[in-house]
């Protein structure tokens, strides 16, 4: 029985899809006029994890992940680097998805752009229009009025009475309340624009992804997604246009992935504090700082430092050893095993993935004590089966425990350097081979003789 916790509710309950068997699931992207940092990767995974476990319970799941490509921080970029908004923009979601692709994250089914929406996004406004909660300003502008719909608040627990109360008057006087929000903006010189029925100009960032969610996944889906940073505005604005627009709920579950914070402190730029997820990629694993990010539970506060990436790249090597220990190719995962359900069972719990990957360490203690070997090999496809569904155990033990080498430290080298240990410890000159594991220990390279075989993995550093 899966649970999820609802933000629109704040209480864990059972999840009952629309559709016994297909579930719809919307999770708002990034805004593409810079590099992903670290938040954006959470959000990414928290959600690739959620897809992975969903259809290996049976379910077919259609995900949608917009691209915001159009937005106030897009056109100052551009006229920053005196390039078009598209070339901006077309450059950084390759380096998002290559982003993505490095971290193992499974593309989205659809992944719609807002320029690529505007059909869809002038219908939805002007349907606002013709139910008298959207109206034009004076200076031409198209916006939502909050005080006509009366469920506004119902996400954030906030009461527009109060929120009205404590306004900032805005210097903008278009505005019948200053809690209403932009839904078309005329155009301003040097900035791109469309044509509408209000005007050329370019639509908010609240409508666009109202727009592109009910067009791919129906007025009325499941689950909506994003980071805690959404809930308001944003995801609340996208209750009150949707569910004015259509008549009826919008979303019946709304997951929020919690902050990222860096040595303790909310990691922003200002603060130099801000990694992006090209940093990270650059001195550790990808596949280490996909455990990191599933370390956590996807609500709870995530805090990175150096030592705690270091110790994921440890706790995953310990896994992947598991696996190279095993001899032979691995026999067929079984159907139904205890382990498997633990953590099934963890997973249903609010995707507890902290519990999930204890679950993962109790299998490879049994592997490792294990004596049978063919009890061993069904045992260790049981665990990358299991560990598949979080996206981790899916390379060889060999690419991962030797992955990192530097260039004057190949895997040729290194497979020399052994050949020629061996030959010294046949002739019994143990001073030799000593002074050549101690040589490629000095480079990061731990050997392993066992079984009548040397091994080798590359070392991970301690901060």
């Amino acid at each position: 029985m899966l649970k999820i916790y609802n933000s629109l509710t704040r209480r864990v309950a059972h999840f009952e899809p629309i559709s016994d068997e297909h579930i719809k699931l919307y999770v708002c992207g990034v805004t593409v006029y810079d590099y992903c940092h670290l938040g954006h990767a959470r959000v990414f995974v928290a959600f690739d994890v959620v897809v992975r476990f969903l259809r290996a319970m049976g379910y077919q799941v259609t995900y949608v992940r917009n691209i915001t490509d159009i937005d106030d921080k897009i056109i100052q970029r551009a006229l920053q680097n005196q390039e078009s908004c598209t070339a901006l923009t077309e450059r950084f979601i390759a380096e998002m998805r290559a982003d993505s692709n490095a971290l193992g994250i499974i593309p989205p089914d659809h992944e719609p752009k807002a320029t690529e929406s505007l059909p869809q996004i002038i219908a939805m406004i002007q349907t606002l229009l013709d139910k008298k909660v959207a109206y034009i300003g004076e200076n031409g502008d198209v916006y939502y009025a909050v005080d006509q719909f009366p469920n506004y608040g119902k996400l954030s627990n906030r009461q527009l009475d109060a929120m009205q109360v404590g306004a900032r008057v805005e210097a903008n006087q278009n505005k019948t309340n200053p809690l209403d929000f932009v839904l078309w903006k005329q155009a301003k010189p040097n900035e791109p624009s469309w044509p509408s029925p209000w005007g050329a100009g370019r639509p908010g960032w609240h409508i666009e992804c109202s727009a592109m969610a009910t067009h791919w996944l129906g007025k009325h889906f499941d689950i909506h997604g994003g980071g805690a940073d959404l809930l308001f505005p944003h995801h609340e604005n996208e209750i009150a246009q949707s569910e004015a627009a259509t008549g009826c709920c919008f979303v019946n579950t709304w997951m929020h992935v919690g902050f990222v914070q860096v040595n303790q402190q909310k990691m922003s730029k200002s603060l130099h504090n801000f990694f992006t997820v090209r940093d990270l990629l650059e001195r550790h694993h990808p596949e280490a700082v996909r455990y990191f990010l599933v370390s956590s539970h996807y609500r709870s506060p995530l805090n990175y430092d150096e030592d705690s990436l270091t110790m994921a790249h440890h706790s995953l090597k310990r896994l992947y050893q598991t696996l190279s220990s095993v001899a032979g190719p691995l026999l067929d995962a079984p159907q139904e095993c205890p382990y498997q359900a633990k953590f099934i069972e963890a997973m249903c719990n609010d995707f507890n993935t902290p519990d999930a990957l204890a679950v993962l360490f109790e299998l490879s203690h049994l592997i490792n004590k294990t004596e049978n070997s063919d009890e061993k090999r069904i045992y260790a496809a049981s665990l990358k089966k299991i560990g598949g569904w979080l996206g981790l155990l899916q390379s060889t033990p060999q690419s991962f425990l030797q992955a990192g080498l530097t260039e004057g430290c190949t895997a040729e080298t290194i497979e020399n350097a052994i050949a020629e240990r061996n030959l010294a410890r046949q002739q019994k000159d143990w001073a030799k081979a000593d002074a050549i594991r101690n040589e490629l220990l000095a480079q990061g390279i731990i050997l392993e003789d066992k079984n009548g075989l040397t091994t080798w993995q590359r070392q991970i550093k301690s901060t």
